[in-house]
This record gives structure tokens, C-alpha cells and sequence, in this order.
């Protein structure tokens, strides 16, 4: 017996009659069968619409995974039953054998039992025109971290709807999503990123908004119960959203519990992303709720980015140098150019503190960018003082190799001041994926460039990385030579890592030297360079040359 009735039927070949540019079949969903002629591709099928659709060829391979997850939450209410009275998703597919793909929305009406669970669809496919590509995109900018008005709106409201029960701000992004575009490329991090907002869709009903605030971030807003029931929502979107393309990459969330109501959208958003940016880098727990730390911390980077604009205009940022010395003669050999920020009222702003917040938001390029210079200037006043330059190394960062000529602009630099290229180095840090990097690495060595690989032992390095590295210089991590140098199996550890270092030609520069028995140790191991307290903290410019013209005499 049908679950759809005559009037049903009679309701859908209206709608037949009404919109002939869309594809429309009526599924009795516990039958499995088509109850009456579909429209379009649908005319000659009799069977499960949906199983049809997933072995026709229709389907645009890149849209199966949202397909199939579009299928599987209408299987779904079928069978558990489902809150929602329709269901809708993007997908690319054909109208016909021979047509072409065409980016369409699948929309499903359903019909459902006392139980709610589902027992009737209307399916329309309907391809999206010019103007209504147009439109999304326009509308897509709304929705952003800049300009996030429509969700900012809606969650809003949301909340007014909901005043006695629990909410929650979910937001989350691709752990090391650079590193997903470096592998697999640029355009299939796109098609990640659409496949997540897609799926989004599927997975949030009408009173949980949602939206892609930037690049790989999201947030959705949702009610819940239990602490038990917002888990339990959170694994199911984890779930749903991984595994598409057998890419691999983990999300990594941020969860904050709205308690003050009064508080604009943003600050709860804020105070997601807070949670969110706390667990980067666990390997154990990839879920952080925001609790009363944090507000200090958020507290603390909304002044770093209130006064970081003026501080670039007044001048605050400045280059200290930290001296780099031979163990053996006690001579400096070079220097390593820091970013310290000098604020008129707050005094000494701990690079700790504004150091992550501008890699996140990319202001750290303007501030690599002044030490840069002023590296090659102090460079330059040296040679026009007669006093004997030693190299300085400057650090650059991994936010922004990928998208800013970081080699145009040094050789602009050394041109600009007419300094020897091997007087201005150049310090990465290292990560498993040094092939990410090899590229722009082995470009600034075509240049002329000392490259050093910062931070080696801090976390990423292997053996197998030595053998394939394209860098000059390690810099042993500061954590790495104090922890094993606690024990003798990890010194011999550190002495054999130098002695195969030295061996394959790279030269070997230890950072974090804070007493006389490292210093030895390290020169017994045949690393004669190191920097630390032991020798000198980082000091200004006029200190760094006072002792530079000393020590060096």
C-alpha cells in the first residue's frame, strides 16, 4: 500500500506542470519505488531515485561525496525519523546523458509519519542560473569574519527564540589547512573547503546557523541538552565532514557556552576560536571549550590588535640583536635579529604575547618586514663605520612563503643598501613537511642566501629530514639541548646528531646556551656556534655594537 496519496500525486503533477527546467520525481520511500513518471531523468526510472542518481554517471565525481551524504541523511529520517521538513544541497551533475555538468540545487520535500519519520519525497533538481551564481557569491561575502552580518543576524535571533536553553558556539577549522593545499594542491583545497560548507548544510537544520567565516575557519550555533548531547553533535559533524577525497587532515574545535546573553554575536564567536586556538597542536584532544583564562587571553589580544597599527606607525617595533659566538675563539660570528615591541604606556610587550596573535590575523609580515630592513640598514652602518660586519639572520615566517615574494624582496633589500648578500641570512623553522617549503628554500639559495632551519629537534625533525634538506645551517632548539643534555643517552643523542650534520656538510649553530658545561659539551662535539643567556640575552642596537667592537677588537 502507498504511503503517497491522490492528492499528493495531484499536488506533484502541478508542480511538473509549473517548472519544466527542473527535474522532479515522487519517491515512496518505504515502497523504494518511483509512484508516479518523474520529469526529466527521472521519466524511465521506477526504482530508488537516489540509487539511480548514484550510478547513472550524472553525478559530477567531485559532488559524490556530498551527494552521498545528502542520500544518507534522507536514509537516515527514514529510519530514525528526522526534525526537518526538507532538505537541500549543491551538486554538480547533468540534466542529461549528454548534457553537461552544471552546478544545481537538489531540493527534498518530505512527507512523514506521526513518528517523523520520513516515508515520502518530492525531489527537485533545479540548475542554478547566471544571476543566481552571482547572487551567491555576493551573498557569501556577508557571511565572513569582516562583514558577518546575515549569520551574526541570524544567530542572533536564534538565541532570542531559545531564552531557557543551553547554546552553543561551535567553531572549527582544518588543522595545518596550508599544508593540505601544499600537498594536494590548491584546488583540491577548494573543493575541501566547498565540501565542508556543503555538508554544513546538510547537517545543521534551521536552528542551527552556520557559516564560513574565513579560508578553512567555521562556526555553527546550536542548541543542546547534555554536555553528552553537544559531543555527540560535535563527533557527528567530525564524522560526516572527513575522509572526503581519502584526503587526510583533522578539525580541530573550539566550543564557547553562551552564559552572558547581553554579549554582542562576535564576542562568543571570539571566545570559540579562543578554545579552538588552545588545543592547536594536541595530538590527544582536538575539542577546547573556552573557560575564564581564556577571557584574559582574548582580553589581551584584542589590545595587542587595538594598538597595533599605531605601534607600526610610531615606530615601537624594534630590531635587538642577540649575539651568535665561537665557543672556541669567543669571537662573535653573527646575530640574530628580534622583534621587540616598546609601547609608551605598557612598556616591554612580550614577543609571547604578540608574536601568535599577528601570525593569525598576518599582520606579522608588516612586522618581519621592518626587522628586515633594519637588519640591512644596521648591516650597512657598520660597513660606512669601518667596523667589521658579521652576518645577522633574520626569521621568516611560514604564514605567508607561499603568498609573498619573500626572495624579491630581499634582493630588493640588499640592493637597496648595497650589503654583501652572505652578510643577511635567512632563518625557517622546521616542520615534517620541509618539501612544503623546498621550493621557495631552494630559491633564495639560487639567490645567494644563507638558509638556516630554525628550531631543529623542537617537535617535527626526523633523520630522514637531514638526508633530504635543502637548508645550510641548523639552529639546535633551545628545548632539545636542555632536556637531553639531562641524561647520557641524550647526549649521546645530541653529539651524534651533530657529528651526522657535520658529516652530510651542514653547519651547526646551538641556540639556548645558558651555562659554561653546555658550552663545553657542545664544543666537544665538534658544534662550535651557539647563542644564549651564557653569552648575551638580546640587547639593543647600541649595546649590540658596543660589545660587537670589544669583543671583536
Amino acid at each position: 500500500m502507498s504511503n503517497i496519496t491522490e492528492k499528493d500525486i495531484k499536488l506533484f503533477y502541478e508542480m511538473l506542470e509549473r517548472d519544466k527546467n527542473s527535474a522532479h520525481f515522487l519517491w515512496d520511500c518505504a515502497a523504494g519505488t518511483v509512484v508516479s513518471a518523474g520529469s526529466g531523468i527521472f521519466a524511465d526510472v521506477s526504482g530508488d531515485p537516489l540509487e539511480y542518481l548514484r550510478e547513472s554517471g550524472l553525478i559530477d565525481p567531485q559532488s559524490l561525496p556530498s551527494f552521498n551524504i545528502f542520500s544518507s541523511c534522507i536514509e537516515e529520517g527514514t529510519i530514525s525519523g528526522s526534525d526537518r521538513m526538507s532538505l537541500a544541497a549543491d551538486i554538480r551533475m547533468k540534466l542529461s546523458a549528454d548534457g553537461e555538468f552544471r552546478l544545481c540545487g537538489f531540493y527534498a520535500h518530505f512527507l512523514k509519519d506521526d513518528g517523523g519519520r520520513i516515508i515520502a519525497v518530492h525531489g527537485t533538481i533545479r540548475p542554478y542560473t547566471s544571476r543566481e551564481l552571482f547572487d551567491r557569491r555576493v551573498l557569501s561575502g556577508f557571511s565572513s569574519d569582516r562583514d558577518p552580518r546575515i549569520f551574526s543576524d541570524e544567530a542572533a535571533e536564534m538565541i532570542k527564540r531559545h531564552p531557557n536553553e543551553e547554546i552553543a558556539f561551535i567553531q572549527f577549522d582544518v588543522e595545518r589547512f596550508k599544508l593540505i593545499n601544499e600537498k594536494y594542491g590548491v584546488e583540491a583545497g577548494d573543493e575541501l573547503l566547498e565540501f565542508l560548507y556543503g555538508t554544513l548544510g546538510l547537517i545543521c537544520s534551521e536552528e542551527q546557523p552556520f557559516a564560513r567565516l574565513n579560508a578553512d575557519v567555521f562556526m555553527v550555533v546550536t542548541t543542546f541538552s547534555s554536555d553528552s548531547d553537544l559531543l555527540d553533535f560535535i563527533h557527528r559533524i567530525e564524522s560526516m565532514l572527513t575522509g572526503f577525497q581519502n584526503m587526510e587532515y583533522r578539525l580541530i574545535f573550539g566550543v564557547a557556552i553562551v552564559e552572558d546573553r547581553s554579549l554582542h554575536i562576535r564576542r562568543h564567536g571570539d571566545n570559540a576560536a579562543l578554545a579552538r586556538q588552545s588545543i592547536k597542536g594536541n595530538a590527544l584532544n582536538n575539542i577546547g571549550f573556552f573557560n575564564g583564562r581564556m577571557k584574559s587571553e582574548l582580553h589581551k589580544k584584542q589590545s595587542i590588535e587595538d594598538d597595533m597599527m599605531n605601534a607600526l606607525l610610531d615606530g615601537q617595533f624594534v630590531m635587538y640583536l642577540q649575539p651568535k659566538f665561537s665557543i672556541s675563539t669567543k669571537r662573535i660570528i653573527g646575530a640574530e635579529a628580534l622583534a621587540r615591541w616598546i609601547h609608551p604606556e605598557k612598556g616591554m610587550i612580550s614577543p609571547a604575547d604578540f608574536v601568535p596573535v599577528f601570525e593569525e590575523n598576518g599582520f606579522i609580515l608588516k612586522l618581519d618586514q621592518i626587522i628586515w630592513e633594519s637588519a640591512c640598514r644596521k648591516i650597512r652602518e657598520w660597513i660606512d663605520k669601518g667596523i667589521e660586519p658579521v652576518p645577522i639572520s633574520v626569521n621568516i615566517s611560514r604564514e605567508y612563503i607561499h603568498t609573498f615574494d619573500v626572495v624579491g624582496e630581499m634582493l630588493h633589500l640588499v640592493n637597496k643598501y648595497d650589503i654583501p648578500i652572505k652578510l643577511l641570512e635567512l632563518e625557517i623553522t622546521e616542520t615534517t613537511d620541509s618539501e612544503g617549503v623546498s621550493d621557495v628554500v631552494q630559491k633564495m639559495k639560487d639567490a645567494g642566501f644563507t638558509m638556516l632551519m630554525d628550531d631543529f629537534g623542537s617537535g617535527y625533525s626526523s633523520l630522514n629530514m637531514l638526508q633530504k634538506t635543502q637548508f645550510d645551517v641548523l639552529k639546535i632548539d633551545r628545548g632539545f639541548l636542555s632536556e637531553f643534555m639531562e641524561s647520557s643517552r641524550g647526549r649521546k643523542i645530541i653529539s651524534h646528531t651533530i657529528s651526522m650534520s657535520r658529516d652530510i656538510g651542514l653547519d651547526i649553530i646551538a641556540e639556548g646556551v645558558e651555562t659554561p658545561e653546555q658550552a663545553s659539551f657542545l664544543s666537544d662535539c665538534g658544534c662550535d656556534s651557539a647563542q644564549g643567556f651564557y653569552y648575551s640575552k638580546p640587547i639593543t642596537q647600541e649595546e649590540f655594537d658596543k660589545m660587537l667592537v670589544e669583543v671583536n677588537k
